[in-house]
């Protein structure tokens, strides 16, 4: 079950630099304390995601791996 404070974004099949475009636009549209789950297959995102997060100061609350897929938990901070 969802919460109402947590949106999901599907970024897999999307290679560089679409998966961070598509996230920093989700977490455009949230209000302060929201959590969006991304999940994406692209090898880089990994990196490109998570220096992102904290280059913009959102929390990073969570990554991990399902066989190709990373799955991040990120909070909108400011």
């Amino acid at each position: 079950m969802s919460e109402s404070n947590e949106k999901k974004l599907n970024a897999t099949g999307l290679f560089c630099p679409e998966p961070v475009f598509r996230t920093k636009i989700e977490i455009e549209k949230m209000q302060v304390g929201e959590i969006l789950k991304v999940s994406a297959d692209d090898p880089a995102a990994e990196d490109d995601i998570s220096r992102w997060v904290t280059r913009n100061g959102h929390e990073l609350l969570k990554m991990s791996k399902d066989g190709n897929t990373i799955n991040f938990e990120i909070k909108k901070v400011k």
